[in-house]
């Protein structure tokens, strides 16, 4: 029985569809912000059955009491939504991670994709890394084929790299597997970062922009982005280890050196850890 429900939609023109998922791979809500900013003044085009892929006890409805009385809920909702951008058709996938049928899930997107005719998947995501908030924010790019990416992105890190998956990867694969062009860019969040990150928001506005050849409203972002620069550099100023720190990270950077399989298995099990969602602690580079 599928989960999809595709309902009424205009005319399509080679649409490219954008996907993020609130989940481990969501680092500062960057992946997530960035998608919703895409998906601003769209129509839903596609529903999926939250009862099937939901654990409500982990993602519960909003319940809103009035003067003493229960009054309405609002339920965590995974949709695709369309938005146009000059003469281009993007859709958006957002919306909280699955719980639940993650194969029935990408099966039902390959359905998604060639009922409306997707003709590219672009998975969004943002991990916690050993980074600088000084510097410009590193993106990494995953392809189905060389060639796909846009812009400076490179595909990374090199070698084997195994980590807990997320339920946008076996979705990419799937589409991948199906003959859809995919490919994946995650920012690189500082780990020493708690709470939303406007920067890598930005940075992956900025990427999904350049690839679609679009423009994207990104001023509220841009002044996000300097608030909290602002913050940051503020908190380094006060703490000589930090700062030093910091410059050590910088100092990385500068000499272009990519973070090592290894390095990236460290920070993302310690967010996994810090966020208590299950990493496995199986991750290894070769």
């Amino acid at each position: 029985m599928t989960l999809l429900r595709i309902g009424d939609h205009p005319t399509l023109t080679s649409p490219v569809l954008v996907a993020a998922f609130d989940s481990w791979i969501d680092a500062g809500a960057a992946s997530t912000t960035a998608a919703n900013l895409l998906a601003e003044d769209s129509t839903v085009v596609a529903t999926f059955d939250t009862d099937q892929v939901f654990d409500y006890r982990a993602r519960r409805p909003t319940l809103e009491i009035k003067d003493g009385r229960p009054s309405a809920l609002s339920w965590p909702e995974l949709v695709v939504r369309h938005a146009r951008f000059g003469k281009r058709d993007v859709l958006v996938l957002a919306g909280p991670e699955p719980d639940f049928r993650w194969r029935e899930l990408a099966i039902d997107a390959v359905t998604l994709a060639r009922e409306l005719g997707i003709a590219e998947w672009i998975s969004l995501g943002s991990i916690p890394a050993a980074v600088p908030h000084t510097r410009p924010v590193p993106v990494l790019g995953t392809e189905s084929k060389p060639g796909l990416l846009h812009g400076d992105v490179r595909p990374g890190p090199a070698g084997l790299l195994r980590v807990p998956s997320a339920a946008i990867s076996v979705l990419d694969m799937a589409i991948a597997e199906a003959g859809v062009p995919a490919v994946g860019y995650f920012a690189q969040v500082p780990h020493y970062v708690n709470g939303t990150y406007p920067p890598a928001a930005l940075a992956l506005a900025n990427v999904v922009a350049s690839h679609l050849g679009v423009e994207l409203p990104v001023a509220a972002l841009v002044g996000e982005a300097q608030a909290i620069r602002t913050r940051l550099d503020t908190a380094t100023t006060l703490d000589e280890s930090t700062r030093e720190y910091i410059q050590r990270l910088e100092t990385m950077v500068d000499e272009e050196r990519l973070p090592a399989g290894d390095e990236l298995i460290s920070e993302i099990e310690r967010f996994l850890r810090d966020r208590g969602t299950g990493g496995t602690g199986e991750g290894r580079v070769h």
